[in-house]
């Protein structure tokens, strides 16, 4: 009897291990669970153009090629007004906001107020477009200054034209100083997660380019 009552204890021992184990898998499952749920939809991840060489990055990095496109066209895009500045300014400021820091965002208006009380909008077109061989590819190391994993000053050099009535009023080389930071708060309508942080210095006038050999022969590219 002895006997049977050993091997009934035995398999009551054995089945209540199997609960504990069952109990155990189900809590390991539910932790998985909620990790997979809370876990991000998306992700930004920022890969080179040129892939045959093959990258090896951690998700949070951001290029410094990434962020000077970035970079530039925003800033293109915050400097085009295709009719007029006094309504074109503003609007850029507005729509763009998602890629503004709320401190650029304050400057960029003040600016904008500015310029309409000393009429330097009304009836103005604007835009600027990246000077000819000096890009992010003829001189990378310029033209990006790592600070930290989330802090660039980017120095875009640009042309600035603008356009009184059709009229050329305005035709400056420019080197702009932006300042860039990471701002991965709104995926929804800015997927960069980076903002333009307005200026890291004061723009400067740089020499006009030198036209090329062909140009100066009259030759037409």
């Amino acid at each position: 009897m002895s006997r049977f009552r050993n091997e009934v204890a035995r398999l009551e021992a054995h089945v209540k291990s199997l609960k504990l184990c069952a109990a155990a898998l189900f809590g390991a499952t539910l932790l998985c669970g909620l990790g997979w749920w809370h876990a991000p939809r998306d992700l930004t991840i920022h890969i080179p153009p040129d892939l045959r060489s093959g990258s090896v990055r951690k998700w949070w990095d951001i290029p410094p090629e990434d962020v000077y496109a970035f970079a530039l066209y925003v800033f293109q895009a915050l400097n085009r007004w295709p009719s007029n500045g006094e309504t074109d300014y503003p609007r850029n400021i507005y729509t763009l906001s998602p890629y503004l820091t709320p401190e650029c965002q304050r400057y960029l208006k003040q600016d904008s107020t500015w310029r309409a009380e000393h009429n330097e909008l009304r009836d103005r077109m604007r835009g600027v477009f990246e000077i000819a061989g000096r890009g992010y590819g003829d001189d990378s190391t310029r033209r990006v200054r790592v600070l930290s994993r989330n802090d660039w000053i980017v120095t875009l050099d640009l042309d600035v034209d603008e356009y009184y009535r059709g009229d050329l009023v305005k035709r400056a080389f420019v080197r702009y100083p932006i300042r860039v930071v990471r701002y991965d708060v709104d995926p929804q309508h800015n997927p960069w997660g980076l903002a333009l942080d307005c200026f890291a210095g004061s723009p400067e006038r740089i020499p006009t380019p030198a036209p090329s050999a062909s140009m100066k022969h009259g030759i037409a590219p």
